[in-house]
């Protein structure tokens, strides 16, 4: 028998399943803190150079005498209506010279007391520096899905979670006693590495502990965590506005759901099957049993007769194929476009006009709606449909949300922000639809392999996110602003468009060999199955998480 069944005969989603659920979602929860963190504790507040000889120097007004110095020694940007931020005077006076870099700052201290930015002087002619450290952070999630993905079908699921927990705790408080940026975005990058193993190894024992029927639910539940973490993070932030405290606050929950998943979390019993290891797999599920008042079958008891894996074909195949190779390109491009996007919206969150807090708070809420949105209608529209609409969607507000950047006056720029919300929802619900699309897409005999590819090109898309989010950095005025939004939504219309050269999954036979995939979308419809979306986790029980896109495991 399968070990699918074995679940289904325990309950597919039983108390005990639920309790460890509940709890692997800590991973989501904990790890977007520490990704999106950079949005404050990398935020660059206004600034202008300090003035020559005058040590208690500060942003704000301290008097009619203070306004007066800083007009004689700041120069007036009429570009940007406000004074010059890197450029003084050599003596007080509007006749003073030419201004030259200075090399010393004051900085204003709202929202803000302090931040990175601020301690390193990371501004000016330092500035991009910013932009690599949200790129290195990036690079941390591909190699961290790569080497930990690899990692845990070697020595266990449970074994690298802890691991990586541990690395990612440590990691996290190492950054609030940062001295210099070499360390910090060092240290960043081991968060972010460990981090996707803790985000991966989570989710796939999560998965591989739930029936088949049920997997759809446990799949997107943990997204509303990832979003109940950006809204803790918003909190956090809000009541502590100095960077290093806020570091270490958000490395509190890591601390304890170390110790829950040291004290309560299992082996996956599926990857204890795969490794030959059949009676600590049977503790388990008999720990399940027990937890769900069941009684097993003696059939169930027989793990050793458990079936495996069928032989796996390689991904390289599909060259060989133009309907897979074309089906292939379409689906990498939309994972790069969906990532690149999503994380180039929601690390820029703080270029809006407004309250920063509340932006990211409404960002979060944006996010909530999409993935409530997509888990309704995924079913009923189909996946073709909905994906196309919802990258064409997220384009199109990318591209309007530049309008009111470079035509309209202050009064309108809260419709840049709703624009961008509109942005931020399109793409989610992109991202929500297109891991399910790529499931139902591939050939079972290489659909690890693809995904694991479709997950390549995602990481390349986050870490192309922040160099094309912070070009307001390169390219000055407006055109720095809108320019991102551009890119953004041009290409969210270009992978859009190109889904409809794609077939419609919703209610077919998933394509087991090559063969299936010439035939897909011709013979294999069936518009009165009673396939749903929760049936193909079955055949990808590894999972990939949405938004890390770690690599799958094989079972």
């Amino acid at each position: 028998m399968k070990f699918d069944e074995v679940i289904v005969e325990l309950g597919e989603f039983g108390a005990y399943q639920k309790k460890i659920y509940l709890l692997i979602c800590m991973a989501p929860f904990c790890f977007v803190m520490q990704i999106l963190a950079g949005v404050f504790i990398q935020a660059t507040p206004d600034h202008r150079c300090a003035l020559l000889n005058l040590p208690n120097d500060t942003y704000n007004s301290q008097g009619p005498w203070h306004d007066a110095l800083i007009n004689a020694s700041i120069p007036w940007s009429e570009e940007d209506e406000s004074y010059e931020e890197c450029k003084i005077r050599r003596e007080p006076s509007e006749t003073g010279g030419d201004p030259v870099p200075c090399d010393k700052y004051v900085y204003k201290k709202d929202p803000f007391k302090s931040t990175f930015v601020t301690d390193m002087d990371l501004i000016c002619d330092d500035k991009s520096l910013v932009t690599y450290a949200s790129m290195i952070l990036m690079c941390g999630m591909l190699f961290g899905s790569f080497i930990l993905g690899i990692l845990s079908d070697i020595i266990g699921r449970r074994k690298v979670l802890i691991l990586s927990n541990v690395c990612m705790m440590g990691a996290s408080l190492g950054v609030a006693w940062a001295e210099s940026y070499t360390v910090f975005v060092i240290v960043r990058f081991v968060i972010s590495f460990f981090g996707t193993g803790i985000i991966l190894t989570a989710f796939v024992i999560g998965m591989e502990i739930v029936g088949p029927s049920k997997r759809r639910i446990a799949g997107n539940v943990s997204n509303f965590f990832w979003v109940s973490g950006i809204c803790v993070l918003t909190a956090i932030a809000y009541f502590l506005r100095d960077w290093r405290y806020l570091q270490i606050a958000i490395s509190v929950p890591p601390a304890l759901s170390l110790l829950l998943f040291t004290a309560f979390l299992p082996e996956s019993p599926r990857w204890l099957l795969q490794k030959g290891r059949t009676k600590e797999a049977m503790w388990i599920i008999q720990k399940i049993a027990e937890g769900n008042k069941v009684a097993l079958s003696e059939t169930a008891c027989q793990l050793d007769d458990v079936g495996k894996e069928g032989e796996t074909k390689s991904i390289w195949l599909v060259f060989k194929h133009k309907t897979l190779f074309i089906r292939t390109f379409i689906m990498f491009f939309n994972w790069l476009v969906t990532s690149m996007v999503y994380y180039g919206l929601s690390l820029n969150v703080g270029q809006f006009s407004g309250n920063i807090y509340l932006n990211s708070f409404l960002s979060a809420m944006a996010e909530l709606l999409s993935y409530v949105f997509s888990l309704c209608v995924m079913d009923i529209v189909g996946r073709k449909f909905l994906l196309c609409t919802s990258m064409l969607l997220g384009g199109l507000a990318c591209i309007a949300s530049m309008f009111p950047v470079l035509y309209g006056g202050d009064d309108i720029q809260w419709l840049r922000l709703f624009l961008s919300l509109i942005g931020k929802f399109g793409i989610t619900v992109g991202f929500a639809v297109v891991y399910v699309y790529a499931v139902e897409l591939f050939p079972t005999v290489m659909r690890n392999s693809a995904l694991g590819l479709c997950s390549f090109t995602a990481r390349i898309g986050g870490i192309l996110a922040p160099y094309i989010g912070d070009l307001s950095g390169i390219l000055a005025g407006d055109l720095g602003i809108a320019l991102p939004l551009v890119i953004f939504g041009s290409l969210s219309i270009t992978a859009g468009l190109l889904v409809l050269f794609l077939p419609e999954t919703r209610n077919t036979k998933l394509p087991d060999t090559l063969d299936d995939v010439k035939k897909f979308g011709k013979l294999y419809s069936l518009s009165n199955s009673s396939i749903k979306l929760e049936n193909i986790a079955s055949v990808a029980c590894s999972g990939i998480d949405n938004r890390t896109f770690a690599f799958e495991s094989k079972e």
